[in-house]
């Protein structure tokens, strides 16, 4: 239709002219400054462009440690970590082929930069501006004995995906009695709030996918996490959404193995051992809550167990439900809206597996439940003072 069509055209130069933006942000290393450009139209908004200006970062980033046991490493920010697992992907698979919106060029945020070049624009080539078409291409090369890592430009465009991924791919290999399948399917998406990504860049929708059995959800939290995790996707013998915190790509920097490894999938990792409250995130959140144990260390001299549960499907519930009997307080964290968002099932679960362990009501601190805003991004995101609060009502309960 007339209205279809116009708003394929208005997308179509929305996301163009956001590309431009990202890409010559990429390309500088810089950090945007479009919302602090924006506030900057208005003569009242001198506090509020200070306020953007303090939240362009809501947390700090904690590097995890040198890991020894892979082999050398060098030093690499997360888009880094991505473009170095997947060129020891193309190396060692012959069958392996990455493809979506600009990727050729080195896609927005730089993660397939030089593989073209590398592998050849048979492997690594562009798609049509079509994520249901990237998805169900993914789908006929990975059902052929390809090994698929289709990228959508941003999570926030995946939703025209969503069929191709529910209905198709989740579900390839049990309606054929596992006579076909397409598990050698892997799909990569920057994720979560970006400081200026307003309500068509920032969003978080892996509790979406985690009511769909057949897929499996991971989200990273730094470079070296990012590296093991996507090539454990990649290996994986089901159909992976691997989601990326897009703030991390340029502020997360560590010691990455150079040689490919893997970290098992569904585990999660316990960051910070503790005794009073249980920190549940993962991605971005995990260094918003790094603070917090800090900060109810020293200032309440509340101890806590900090849990990045890496996996969002299938979890890992005996991690998080062997803390919460330990401490009888949880307390979950993520950027998606509240309502239906994933916290809510591990706190049910927990519930279920804990209650009479359980010293306090089990606190979610997440995003609201309105489109993500703009300028209104400091007031929306759980930052460090939302989660501190809350274990300060936790443990007064």
């Amino acid at each position: 239709s007339l209205t279809t069509a116009m708003a394929a055209s208005a997308r179509l130069l929305f996301r163009g002219a956001g590309l431009k933006a990202y890409t010559a942000n990429v390309n500088s290393g810089a950090q945007s400054s479009f919302g602090t450009t924006l506030l900057r139209l208005s003569p009242n908004c001198s506090s509020q462009t200070k306020t953007q200006i303090k939240h362009a970062s809501h947390f700090t980033y904690h590097p995890d440690p040198v890991p020894t046991m892979y082999g050398p490493t060098t030093k690499m920010n997360l888009f880094q970590s991505v473009t170095s697992a997947l060129d020891n992907t193309l190396a060692s698979d012959p069958t392996a082929v990455i493809f979506g919106e600009d990727v050729a060029f080195g896609g927005v945020f730089r993660c397939t930069v030089g593989l073209r070049d590398k592998y050849g624009k048979d492997r690594v080539f562009n798609t049509p501006l079509c994520e249901q078409g990237i998805v169900g291409f993914g789908i006929g090369a990975a059902a052929a004995g390809a090994t698929a890592i289709a990228e959508i430009q941003f999570a926030d465009y995946i939703y025209p995906a969503f069929d191709q991924i529910v209905n198709e791919a989740a579900k390839y290999r049990y309606r054929s009695g596992n006579l076909f399948d397409c598990g050698n399917l892997t799909i990569r998406a920057p994720w979560g709030c970006v400081g200026h990504g307003s309500l068509y860049h920032s969003q978080s929708p892996e509790a979406f996918f985690a009511h769909c059995p057949g897929i499996k959800i991971v989200i990273p939290r730094g470079p070296v996490q990012c590296k093991g995790l996507l090539l454990s996707c990649i290996e994986d013998h089901n159909p992976c959404i691997f989601f990326e915190p897009k703030i991390l790509y340029r502020a997360a920097v560590e010691q990455v193995p150079t040689e490919a490894y893997t970290i098992p999938l569904s585990q999660a990792e316990v960051l910070q051992e503790g005794s009073d409250v249980t920190l549940v995130a993962w991605g971005t959140q995990i260094h918003v809550l790094r603070e917090v144990v800090s900060m109810a260390q020293e200032k309440l001299g509340v101890s806590c167990e900090l849990i990045d549960l890496q996996t969002i499907l299938p979890w890992d519930t005996e991690t998080v439900c062997k803390s919460v009997a330990k401490t009888g307080r949880l307390l979950i964290s993520h950027e998606a809206p509240v309502t239906g968002g994933f916290a809510a099932e591990i706190s049910s679960t927990v519930q279920e597996e804990c209650f009479l362990n359980l010293e306090a009501p089990i606190t979610r601190v997440c995003g609201y439940d309105t489109p993500f805003p703009h300028i209104f991004e400091p007031f929306y995101i759980p930052d460090k003072w939302k989660c501190f609060e809350a274990v300060k009502r936790l443990i007064s309960y």
